[in-house]
């Protein structure tokens, strides 16, 4: 099976090229991605634990999902995809924010890119794909920003970034879109 490749983009979120996913994350080069934060009407957020056979940040704690777009494919077709594969179901989501971040791990790959954040709402249980997902749990946002704090090493990297420079608007933005 061919590996899968990312979009390369510049600074501008315009596409300059493709690369396999590999090669992109051992040359740091900035290329498109997107993150899923899916809310409860409870406004908790579903937290995914990323499998323990993942390539980086096995076993951490993360968003819903998240993942990189295909070439021609939008950023909300990307995470609905991506969702059904991971946690076993799909809703509607909305673009959010979209930022750019440069996060290197210790196996020698860097995560640079440009994230577009995608929020949705979901009452029930997910199906977790188990080659993806270890865990799953529903977290309050004051809580998941309390525990980034007192327990960073647990939280995925760009998770811990999303949080830091955007937790004041997705949590604006979250209680809008749940009518609150």
């Amino acid at each position: 099976m061919k590996e899968e490749q990312v979009i390369l983009v510049n600074e501008k979120n315009e596409q300059i090229g493709l690369m396999a996913k590999m090669e992109a994350h051992e040359k740091a080069l900035l290329h498109r991605a997107f993150s899923v934060f899916i809310f409860n009407a409870k406004n908790e957020l579903m937290l995914q634990q990323r499998a323990l056979e993942k390539y980086h940040s096995p076993g951490l704690w993360t968003n819903t999902c998240c993942s990189h777009q295909r070439d021609g494919e939008t950023n909300i077709e990307a995470g609905t995809r991506r969702l059904q594969e991971e946690m076993g179901f799909t809703v509607p989501l909305t673009e959010s924010v979209s930022f750019i971040y440069k996060a290197p791990f210790d196996n020698g790959l860097t995560e640079h890119e440009y994230d577009h954040v995608l929020i949705g709402a979901y009452e029930g249980e997910p199906v977790i794909n188990k080659d993806e997902v270890a865990s799953w749990k529903w977290m309050p946002l004051e809580a998941v920003k309390n525990d980034i704090s007192i327990n960073p090493d647990v939280y995925t990297e760009w998770f811990k970034i999303i949080f830091d420079k955007f937790y004041a608007h997705i949590n604006v933005n979250t209680n809008e879109s749940n009518g609150k």
